[in-house]
Formats: structure tokens, C-alpha cells, sequence
């Protein structure tokens, strides 16, 4: 288990735990599609600049570009999360009372990991089925507020869908997780924070006010743009569902983050909620999976350092030191040790 990788997920699921109440705040003053998309331009926008900056502040092996066979992926991403599922959830609120929309949104973990799973053909067992499992149930009953009532099927439907849109995002974005992290998410905010200015404008909503603006953007920023350069490294190290469990954790961390800075009430759902969460991520962090499998020969880049999976011969022109980045040929191996569903791990399995 790559811990690095981990810690990425649980402070990516931090960040964006920690901007949902601060979004909350600015739903009251400015229209929730002129929120999204001041949100993802704030991303946008925020790690663009940070991608200039980082490496004269920080020394890492260089990312590599997105290419063209990986646009098409990142195209249904950005439809996916960023266009349809923030407009199926804003008709489903419209049509839902609030209880019963937030314990739907909790589905979007187990939305993640039953395609990763069925679809995707990601491998999972009977622990990381049962730690998603109690990670979705922690959110539920963080999320319950009373007996919800489903005045139609309309609203609740579309909220399921908008679950559903931003699983299959997490799923897409993961075929391109091996591509410059800052550089997705600055194309998705830049490309779904106009659409949906542009959706909110179309509907009539009026512009916020210049320093509300600016402070849904920093929102956007740490929420989103942080939060989802953290989410793209866990899913190249750790596969689509199991970063999804880690990430289902968001809800939790919100409200813990609510209770130390803002002297919020322990609840009995928040120690109940934590309980169930930890016993998910304990199931995650512990889990052994080894046997002999096979690695088929492929050709790609990333920074890597020449572990068991990366010995290969080196021209005059590849960067010295470790880590480094450069196209390299894996050749075809067959060996037994632990690991789990990375992107150099997508091989079939016998259940």
C-alpha cells in the first residue's frame, strides 16, 4: 500500500470536506450555477498559476503532458463531473427537501467503486467491498436528518444521477491519472467553470458581488483545484474505487473541521459516523493483496524511480537522477509481491 498516496486521498477528501460548509455559506448570495462555475473557474484559474510557480518554489521530476489518445478521456470527465452532474443535482434540489438530497449524495462513493469494479474491471474482494461498504454508511448517517421525505421521483432521480455523472468522472479521470495532475484540472475548470457561468447567466442569475466572487474562488481553489490535483495522484497509486473510499471521507472531516474551528457540538451521528468511517479505512489501509500475476509489455511516462517495475536501459538524452520522467518500455514480466490496482496493476483476476 502506497501510504504517500493515501495521505493524498484523506487530505484531498480534507480540502473538499472543508469547502462544502464554506459553499454553503455562499449558496444564500449567489446562484448555485453561478457558484459552480465561480468554484471550478477558482480552480482553474488558482492551479494554473500554481503550475507556473511550483517549480521554482518546489524540486520534483517534471509531469508529462496530457496526450492527444488521452484527450478523449479527459473530454468525458469534464462532461461527466463538470457539466452534467452539477446540473442534474441543481434540478434535483429543486425538487427534493434537504434531508433526503443529502443522504443521496452519498451514493457517489459506491457509484465510483460499482463501476471501477463491474465496468472498469478494477479488483476488489470481499474486505474492500465491506470497507466501502461502512465508509458510505458513515456518510448516510452523517448525512441523516430526520425522516426524509421523496415528495416525487423526479428530484431524487436526478440526484442519483448526478451521483452517477461524477462516478463516471472519477472513473475517466483515472485513465489519464499517469498525465501532469495540475494540467487536468486546470483544463476541467477552465473548460466547465465558463459553462456553467455561462448556464447561470442563461437562467437569469443575477452577478454576485465582487468580494463574494473572490471568495468562492479561493473556495474553488483549495476545494476543488487542490483537492482534485491530490485526487488524480492517489488515483494513479491506488486505482478508482479505493481512492473513492478514501475520498468518502470528505463528509466526516467537514464536520470534524466544523467542530475544532467553530466549537460545532459532538454529535452522537459524528461519533457514530467517525466509528463507522474508521473501521472502512482500517479494512483499506491493511489490506494484503498478493499473488503471481502477469505484466504485459507497454510503452508510457511518468516520474519514476527504477524500482522491480522499472529496469529498463536508459539513453544519452533521459534525465539523470531519481525520480525522473521519460517514455520507458516495460517489458513483459511475471513476478509475486503485494500490490494493488495502480497503473501498472490492471490485470485480470480469477474470483
Amino acid at each position: 500500500m502506497n501510504r504517500t498516496a493515501v495521505l493524498y486521498a484523506l487530505i484531498s477528501a480534507a480540502l473538499f470536506g472543508v469547502s462544502t460548509p464554506a459553499a454553503k455559506l455562499l449558496v444564500g448570495s449567489i446562484h448555485p450555477a453561478l457558484l459552480a462555475g465561480l468554484l471550478y473557474c477558482g480552480a482553474g484559474i488558482g492551479v494554473a498559476v500554481l503550475r507556473r510557480v511550483l517549480p521554482s518554489i518546489v524540486e520534483r521530476a517534471p509531469e508529462v503532458a496530457l496526450s492527444r489518445t488521452e484527450l478523449p478521456w479527459l473530454a468525458g470527465a469534464i462532461a461527466a463531473g463538470g457539466v452534467i452532474g452539477p446540473l442534474l443535482l441543481m434540478a434535483g434540489l429543486a425538487r427534493t427537501d434537504a434531508a433526503a438530497a443529502s443522504l443521496l449524495l452519498t451514493l457517489e462513493g459506491a457509484a465510483t467503486a460499482l463501476m471501477a469494479w463491474f465496468i472498469f474491471q478494477e479488483n476488489f474482494d470481499r474486505r474492500i467491498a465491506l470497507g466501502m461498504l461502512l465508509l458510505v454508511a458513515g456518510a448516510a448517517v452523517l448525512s441523516w436528518s430526520g425522516t426524509p421525505t421523496l415528495d416525487n421521483v423526479a428530484g431524487p432521480l436526478a440526484i442519483v444521477g448526478a451521483c452517477v455523472a461524477w462516478g463516471l468522472d472519477n472513473n475517466l479521470t483515472r485513465k489519464v491519472s499517469l498525465a501532469d495532475p495540475l494540467q487536468i484540472v486546470v483544463l476541467k475548470g477552465l473548460i466547465a467553470g465558463p459553462v456553467n457561468l455561462a448556464l447561470g447567466l442563461a437562467l437569469g442569475a443575477p452577478l454576485p458581488g465582487l468580494s463574494v466572487a473572490l471568495v468562492a474562488g479561493v473556495v474553488g481553489f483549495l476545494g476543488y483545484g487542490v483537492s482534485l490535483a491530490l485526487f488524480v495522484v492517489a488515483l494513479r497509486h491506488l486505482g478508482t474505487a479505493r481512492t473513492g473510499a478514501y475520498f468518502a471521507t470528505a463528509p466526516f472531516l467537514g464536520s470534524a473541521a466544523a467542530v475544532i474551528a467553530l466549537g460545532e457540538p459532538v454529535t452522537v451521528q459524528l461519533v457514530v459516523a467517525g466509528l463507522l468511517m474508521a473501521a472502512g479505512v482500517w479494512l483499506h489501509l491493511t489490506e494484503h493483496h498478493e499473488h503471481e500475476h502477469s505484466h504485459e509489455p507497454m510503452a508510457h511516462a511518468h516520474p519514476h524511480v527504477h524500482d522491480e517495475h522499472h529496469q529498463h536501459a536508459h539513453s544519452p538524452d533521459d534525465p539523470p537522477g531519481e525520480p525522473h520522467t521519460h517514455v520507458h518500455r516495460h517489458g513483459g514480466l511475471r513476478h509475486t509481491h503485494p500490490h494493488v490496482p495502480d497503473m501498472h496493476h490492471t490485470h485480470g483476476h480469477e474470483h
